[in-house]
């Protein structure tokens, strides 16, 4: 084979590899409906009846309620959004999203039904079923995205969410495009000290007892309040949170019409990837080089 040919293959099997690594490189989750309508995933937190805070609690997002008026305690919530409520347009609007958020949900199930309490469990994208139980989660749940940057989980409660104190969601290999949703029948109930992820969509009222969290996500109660206590619940640009780069955790479903699905498998790039990237055309370019370099041609010198 000669120097020519040998140069020729080494770039073919370079181009050949370049989409790969492309395809490694991307993060992007793709386009799709929001499940969470434009005004609704504004809020980190949104009630109907009543907004009520006691103590020092940070918010990512806006805060609102709708019909009701009464946000209590708002002088000790420390938030990058802003309040709106009564018939503000846009907390009505958030509130009629969440009608239509939970009825989008509900037609995703029932999926796989799991025990009362979800301690110990890893669980990869899906839909679940949840029974009620006097805890949902005394211990960790690891919720694995297997390498999905739009992974999701859609959890179906039919009656109460409640989690014991100090209990653990931990959310792992999964990227911007992820969703966590909580669809519960009934109210919600965090209690003391426990570390939460995803969107508690409630049909009913939602409490966070004392230094409860949702790192990345969002407490929206359709009918009932949301009563707080020295919290942190952030649905602004979580980007890292939890081994993840979601926004609220409020990605992952694709609504076309009527049809809710699964958004497909997007991969999650490996952090090497980039410089993988560099290299690939570094080489690339090099073999072309050294396929293309310039040979001095003498000139002939004139005769006299």
């Amino acid at each position: 084979m000669t120097q020519q040919q040998t140069d020729r293959s080494s770039i073919v099997r370079l181009m050949s590899v370049l989409p790969v690594v492309a395809f490694l490189c991307s993060t992007s989750p793709g386009s799709a409906a929001p499940l969470l309508g434009n005004d609704l995933a504004g809020f980190a937190v949104l009630g109907a009846s009543t907004v009520t805070n006691t103590g020092a609690t940070t918010i990512g997002g806006n805060v609102g309620v709708s019909p009701g008026t009464a946000i209590t305690g708002a002088g000790t919530i420390s938030m990058t959004g802003v309040y709106h409520s009564g018939i503000d347009p846009v907390a009505v609007a958030a509130q009629n999203q969440l009608t239509a958020a939970i009825v989008d949900l509900a037609s995703l199930g029932p999926g796989t039904t799991l025990p009362a309490d979800l301690s110990d469990l890893m669980l990869f994208p899906g839909v679940y079923t949840v029974p009620a139980g006097v805890s949902n989660l005394t211990g960790t749940l690891i919720l694995n995205g297997n390498g999905n940057a739009n992974a999701a989980w859609v959890f179906l409660m039919p009656s109460t969410l409640i989690t014991s104190p100090g209990s653990v969601v931990n959310v792992i290999n999964t990227g911007a495009g992820a969703g966590i949703y909580w669809d519960v029948g009934s109210a919600a109930t965090l209690d003391t000290t426990a570390s939460f992820e995803g969107n508690i969509l409630s049909l009913a009222s939602i409490t966070l007892n004392h230094a409860a969290t949702i790192g990345c996500g969002r407490a929206l109660a359709e009918t009932g309040a949301v009563t707080m206590n020295n919290n942190t619940i952030n649905a602004a640009a979580c980007m890292g949170t939890e081994g993840t780069g979601s926004y609220g955790f409020s990605g992952g479903l694709d609504i076309v019409g009527s049809t809710v699905s699964l958004l497909p498998f997007a991969a999650v790039a490996e952090p090497g990837s980039l410089p993988l990237l560099g290299v690939a055309f570094g080489l690339l370019a090099l073999a072309t080089r050294r396929r293309t370099r310039c040979v001095p041609i003498r000139n002939p010198v004139p005769r006299p």
